[in-house]
């Protein structure tokens, strides 16, 4: 498709939306919207490279990720911590990950821990680190070989079932038997308790994607615990007691944690449920992963619902214009973000993505919805060192200017604390400011802005914000510095907090020092 047919059609949607409760204007350069992307460890999709890396090479390629969606105006990483029973982090429940140290259980050298770093040097770019897990998924082949032998397919081997295409079958959790949910809400726990993460992420991983004359064998834990239901139903409850379990036992030991899960694009087919949207899809979350993100939504236990739209605005079967919609009118109580496919740009038997402007395109469709709140990314190496046309045009356009995420809306409330300016001093590099601590506010971030010339400060206005600053001090005084580069030209100046749950304070104006 030309990238003129592709902009009439664009635009045609648009004129199509505003039609709609769903849709308001379209704002070209939002303030407030989450940009994130998914950074995938298995098989070392995206990192680590190698797990038999240096540890210094394994720095410098999370760095070259960081660095390079930071100059995207990019806002959040989703990053895959648990994908296979295993671990980015010392667990006691977990073995050590061989994609990150080349061996299964086998410890990083001096025990380094990866995880704290990598939340540490995400915060320090201004970004929300979102600690993605793979529960149910057990294992990426049948290979025992390679486990450790602290793997619970052999310390649990009785909560383990085999399933998938001759050739091709992994092993998995069961879902239905409650030790599993018992432990697998332990492995959350342990996380959100030992590490500073801004939320808890899970993919489309639930029941197994379906595979033509293979049955999930579950029967045994069926009989014992089906109670009456069908095996569907039953499937989908043991799905959502977890998920509900999950959201409270996060919300137990931080309630600022976020709990946010990606489905994958199709609840059902409207051939099959008059409320289900106008697609073709072979497999469908209710019908065949046995999870219901409607369900999750209604009982009020998920902050944030990211569906994989990963398909082209025009597709026959699966249009991401019209699943878009369909999630626009049936997302409820919870912050709606869509999954948009970077790893299809120019590989696709879809020529659509042969198209620069399609995933621009995308995001331009999604912005003319009004609960529709930000997109994410599969995969980081989508836009590192590659696809240079379409970031360029991003960089351009859609994320010229930073932007800020929306709080989820269970955790949005007025930040009692304003910024209080003790002190400002200035060298040849850089500007210096001392802010007392808030008292009643946990601070993650200082949001800079900046009017230049004789502009008039606007915190509205995304191009006025010049730094997003991570606060690291518990006590005391708040220091932070900002290049004078930063500042070049500025007349107006403001500070805000962000605090913990992503709510933005009323803003501190101060005048910079003449040198």
């Amino acid at each position: 498709m030309s990238t003129k047919k592709s902009l009439f059609y664009t635009l045609t949607c648009l004129l199509l939306a505003i039609g709609n409760g769903f849709s308001q204007k379209k704002e070209i350069y939002p303030k407030n919207e989450f940009r994130a992307v998914w950074i995938a460890t298995v098989v070392n999709i995206d990192w680590p490279k190698k797990g038999t890396d240096s540890i210094a090479k394994q720095k410098a390629d999370y760095l070259e990720i960081l660095n390079a969606y930071k100059k995207l105006n990019y806002n959040a990483v989703i990053v895959q911590i648990r994908s296979v029973g295993d671990a980015f982090y010392p667990s006691e429940l977990a073995p050590w990950s061989r994609y990150l140290t080349g061996k299964e259980g086998q410890a990083p050298k001096d025990n380094f821990d990866f995880l704290g770093w990598m939340i540490t040097e995400a915060h320090n770019r201004g970004f929300e680190f979102h600690a993605w897990l793979n529960p149910y998924r057990a294992t990426f082949d049948t290979k025992i070989e390679t486990l450790s032998p602290n793997h619970d397919f052999f310390k649990h081997r009785n909560w383990i079932i085999k399933y998938g295409e001759v050739g091709k079958e992994k092993y998995y959790y069961n879902p239905g038997l409650p030790e599993v949910q018992s432990h697998l809400t332990k492995v959350v726990e342990e996380i959100v308790q030992n590490y500073d993460i801004d939320a808890i992420h899970f993919d489309d991983y639930f029941y197994p994607y379906r595979v033509k004359g293979k049955e999930f064998n579950d029967s045994v834990s069926f009989k014992k615990y089906g109670n009456g239901l069908s095996l569907a139903d039953w499937r989908r409850s043991n799905v959502n007691s977890f998920v509900k379990t999950i959201y409270s036992s996060i919300k137990n030991i931080k309630p600022w944690v976020q709990f946010g899960i990606s489905p994958f694009g199709v609840w059902r087919n409207k051939s099959v449920d008059p409320k289900g949207s106008d697609t073709e899809a072979g497999q469908t979350n209710y019908d065949d992963l046995y999870a219901d993100p409607l369900a999750w939504m209604d009982g009020r236990y998920i902050d944030y619902i990211l569906p994989q739209l990963y398909w082209s605005i025009e597709h026959p079967k699966a249009s991401y214009a019209k699943l878009l919609k369909w999630w626009s009118e049936n997302t409820t109580t919870t912050n709606l973000y869509i999954g948009n496919s970077t790893y299809k740009i120019k590989t696709d038997s879809d020529k659509k993505w042969d198209n620069p402007m399609e995933i621009p395109n995308q995001i331009d469709l999604t912005r003319t919805y009004k609960n529709v709140q930000g997109n994410a990314f599969f995969s980081a190496k989508g836009f590192v060192n590659t696809n240079q046309d379409v970031t360029q045009l991003l960089q351009e356009k859609q994320y010229k200017y930073p932007a800020l995420p929306y709080p989820v809306p269970s955790s949005m409330h007025i930040v009692v604390d304003i910024p209080m300016v003790n002190a400002i001093g200035i060298d040849s590099v850089n500007c210096f400011f001392s802010l007392s601590f808030p008292l009643n506010t946990k601070v993650r971030y200082i949001v800079v802005y900046g009017a230049k010339n004789d502009s008039k400060l606007d915190l509205n206005n995304p191009s006025q914000i010049i730094d997003k600053i991570t606060v690291t001090q518990k006590s005391d005084a708040i220091n932070i510095s900002i290049p004078l580069s930063k500042l070049e030209k500025t007349k107006a100046f403001a500070l805000t907090f962000i605090d913990y749950y992503g709510n933005e304070s009323k803003e501190a104006t101060v005048d910079l020092p003449k040198k």
